[in-house]
């Protein structure tokens, strides 16, 4: 996967999100059934599906997991380090899912997660966005600049890091987020990444996400790709997905 150090907006990026869904028999016909078309797709699958998954997918999708340890190894009963996850095949990891944030990762445990996949030579893909409180209270710009400025000198690590834009009142819920409000917001977390980054550094859009209305997203130039949640444990529709942008 190389997803950036570029300088203009290439092909398309699909990052599909299965959160704690799936089982062997379904990730088998999925892997059958998907077509990447000309998007590069990804996948996150629960931790015990990672080694099959990249047996899998093969050349159609990259394969990562959804979380990794904030440590590297030792009495953490529970939990999958970054050198775990890349030992099975992964090569990337989401990092501070606004789900995990919610259960109590902070700023710091975040930055520390992206530390360590860097050191095991995973893509972090970032996760911002606000709660729907931070933004009737006008908090959008503080919110994604405290983010992403936690994160900042982990991220410069990085040879290809992402960040993935994610109103957190638009996930799961069904309400999506209008195309102006993630051309706006989007544009937001870029001008804040070029104030503190040389290199390009690609933005996905994340918050329900469906065949229907991936088109309508991928058509504002700042997006660079789409993050998918349910919508993605579907292989046609996921295709589609991919096929739109």
């Amino acid at each position: 996967m190389n997803a950036s150090n570029q300088n203009t907006k290439g092909r398309p990026l699909c990052f599909g999100n299965w959160k704690c869904n799936g089982s062997i028999a379904a990730l088998r016909q999925w892997a059958a059934d998907f077509d990447p078309g000309g998007a590069q797709a990804a996948v996150c699958v629960p931790y015990p599906y990672l080694s099959l998954a990249v047996q899998l997918l093969d050349k159609k999708a990259a394969v990562g997991c959804q979380d990794i340890s904030l440590h590297a190894g030792g009495a953490h009963t529970g939990e999958v380090s970054a050198a775990m996850a890349a030992d099975c095949g992964a090569q990337f990891t989401l990092v501070g899912h606004s789900e995990c944030r919610q259960a109590g990762q902070d700023d710091k445990a975040v930055a520390g997660r992206i530390a360590q996949a860097v050191g095991e030579a995973l893509i972090p893909v970032l996760c911002v966005g606000e709660t729907l409180e931070q933004r009737e209270a006008g908090k959008l710009e503080e919110v994604l600049a405290d983010q992403l400025g936690a994160a900042a000198a982990e991220l410069r690590q990085s040879r290809s890091p992402i960040v993935a834009y994610e109103p957190v009142w638009a996930i799961g819920t069904g309400r999506a987020a209008s195309a102006d409000d993630a051309q706006k917001a989007v544009g937001l977390v870029k001008g804040i990444l070029k104030r503190t980054f040389v290199d390009y550094i690609p933005v996905l859009y994340g918050g329900s996400v469906k065949a229907a209305n991936a088109a309508e997203y991928m058509a504002v130039d700042e997006i660079d790709g789409l993050l998918v949640g349910g919508a993605s444990l579907k292989a046609d529709e996921f295709s589609a997905i991919c096929a739109a942008s």
